[in-house]
Order: C-alpha cells, then sequence, then structure tokens
C-alpha cells in the first residue's frame, strides 16, 4: 500500500463569452443589457488576463505579476501560508475543502497581488489586499477518505480592486474537455521537494501535462472520479506539493486564461508515474455559481482533444 497525502501546508454546458460578470445596474458601453435591469460583462474584458504574463516554459520562479489571480492563505494564529487558491471575481477565491479540515473561517487571511512571503511585496503594500474571510463554504459532499469533491468558495471580507497584479482567473465552463498531453500551469508556494521542511519565498510555477482519468485511475488503484483531474509526468520530477493545496492549475485558450484545476492530493510528490490530482473546475459550475449574488465567475468552454495513453515526455 502507498500512503496519499492532501498537499496543504500541514500535512498536505457552454457559456457563450457574454455571460460573464453580471449584477443589477444600468447598462453600460461595455456591457449588453438583458430584460431592463441585468447587465452582461464581456467576459474577454474581465477573466484570464495576465498582462505581465509571457510564459513558455516551465519549473521556475514566476515573474511578478505572471499569475494575478494567485491567492495565499495564511492562518492568522501563526502568519503562515498553508494553502493556495485563486481570485475567481472581486468578492470569491476559489480553493480545496481539505485546505479547512482544522482550520475555520475566522483564522483564514488572503493575500492577493503576492510574489514573495516574506520580504518587500510592492504591488502589495501599495494596495490594500489583505483580506480576512466572512464565509466559507465546503462542498457538503465532500470526503475526507477519497477526496472527491475537493472544493471550497471563501467570500471576502471587502471586495477587492483589479490591476496588473490582482486579476479573476476564468473557470473551465461544464462539459469543458482536458485531453490526455493538454499543457497545464500550475502555481504556489508549495515545497520543492516532498522532504523539505520549508516552503519557498517566491511563488513558483511549472508546466505539466493533463494524464487521462483511466492512466491515472489505474496509478491510483481505482479511486480517480469524474470529478478529478490528473497531471503530470511519467519520470516524475514536476509536480505541486505540499503548501501547493488549493492552488489553480491553469490553461492557456489564445489570450485567455482558464482554471481546469484544484491541487488536491498526490502519492508525496513527482513521484514516477503517479500524477498529481486535482479538483476537475467544469463539473462544479453550478455549485459555484449558486452562492454568489452578483459578478458571476466567467465560465469559459475549453476543449483540447490532444490524447495520449500513456504520460507524456517533456
Amino acid at each position: 500500500m502507498f500512503q496519499l497525502f492532501d498537499r496543504a501546508g500541514a500535512s498536505r454546458a457552454h457559456v457563450p463569452e457574454l455571460s460573464g460578470c453580471y449584477s443589477e445596474h444600468a447598462c453600460s458601453e461595455s456591457c449588453s443589457c438583458i430584460g431592463n435591469m441585468l447587465k452582461t460583462c464581456f467576459l474577454s474584458s474581465v477573466c484570464g488576463k495576465a498582462p505581465l504574463n509571457t510564459k513558455i516554459v516551465g519549473g521556475q520562479a514566476a515573474v511578478q505579476g505572471s499569475w494575478p489571480w494567485q491567492a495565499s492563505l495564511h492562518r492568522i494564529t501563526s502568519g503562515s501560508h498553508f494553502c493556495g487558491g485563486s481570485l475567481i471575481n472581486k468578492d470569491w477565491v476559489l480553493s480545496a475543502a481539505h485546505c479547512f479540515q482544522s482550520t475555520a473561517a475566522a483564522n483564514v487571511k488572503i493575500y492577493l497581488g503576492r510574489q514573495l512571503q516574506t520580504g518587500s511585496n510592492p504591488n502589495e503594500i501599495s494596495r490594500t489586499i489583505s483580506r480576512t474571510v466572512t464565509r466559507l463554504i465546503t462542498h457538503p459532499s465532500y470526503s475526507t477518505t477519497t477526496q472527491n469533491n475537493d472544493i471550497a468558495l471563501l467570500q471576502l471580507s471587502s471586495s477587492v480592486t483589479f490591476t496588473d497584479y490582482i486579476r479573476p482567473v476564468c473557470l473551465a465552463a461544464a462539459g469543458s474537455v482536458f485531453g490526455g498531453g493538454t499543457k497545464s500551469w500550475i502555481t504556489g508556494w508549495g515545497k520543492l521537494k516532498f522532504a523539505d521542511t520549508q516552503i519557498p519565498n517566491i511563488l513558483q510555477e511549472v508546466q505539466i501535462p493533463i494524464v487521462n482519468n483511466s492512466v491515472c485511475n489505474k496509478a491510483y488503484g481505482g479511486i480517480i472520479t469524474s470529478n478529478m483531474l490528473c497531471a503530470g509526468l511519467d519520470e516524475g520530477g514536476k509536480d505541486s506539493c505540499q503548501g501547493d493545496s488549493g492552488g489553480p492549475m491553469a490553461n492557456k485558450n489564445n489570450s485567455q486564461w482558464i482554471q481546469s484545476g484544484i491541487v488536491s492530493f498526490g502519492r508525496d510528490c513527482g513521484i514516477p508515474k503517479f500524477p498529481g490530482v486535482y479538483t476537475r473546475v467544469s463539473q462544479y459550475q453550478s455549485w459555484i455559481s449558486s452562492p454568489i449574488s452578483s459578478d458571476l465567475p466567467g465560465f469559459v468552454s475549453f476543449t483540447s482533444t490532444e490524447s495520449s495513453s500513456v504520460f507524456l515526455k517533456c
């Protein structure tokens, strides 16, 4: 038997482009009217845009502002990072349910626009972008045994203002397809190696391919569900790890970044033949949208038909 670890710090239908964030306000030039009051903002002008991102290869420290939706979750009592998350609109962050098995909402502070865990963060200091959490919602069917439905929503204590360094990510819409071999990016402050005792100070990024669920399911002895997505290299070495939990796995679609997964669990970190396992975001469009009364996240359909019956070697 092998041991699975979550990756928290303490352990480890097509939606048209117009259906982005809507709210009850008068229509503006950048929005289209629906009925008398509701407006729907052009999604392409808001989510998944990273003006400072020029990514080509992975496995390195991220350039400041490359991933403007990346959130760092800290326990207030210790002041330390324990999980990641992603900004999905001005008021909500998406993360993993297992991050909150022993951490209450009242003990969480969220940092946005952060590059370094210690030292100067010029794009953070010049703006008020730390927030506490007023509401924590974990999926009612989350299983601590199988990690199925490992997803959570956190409502910020107050809205944030979007800048080049703080922006929401688009989310994969229901029915999105991520074929084996699809290039994906993972970001976070998780351990660089499973045996490490500390997390890196600088936000890290790595590119790895999607692994077909059938292949992943064999590796993990039949525990992978349709609510999960796997990614990794056959030879290992590139993976998410403890401290990355709750953070995003994102895929580029032209000029937009779309979040396909949430860091969930794996066998150690970077072990050959064992890809990392992620919560499949496209399975939760209705659940994510349900508690959000205004400015709905931008859901975008993604289809990649790349297919591989074995791990892609990069």
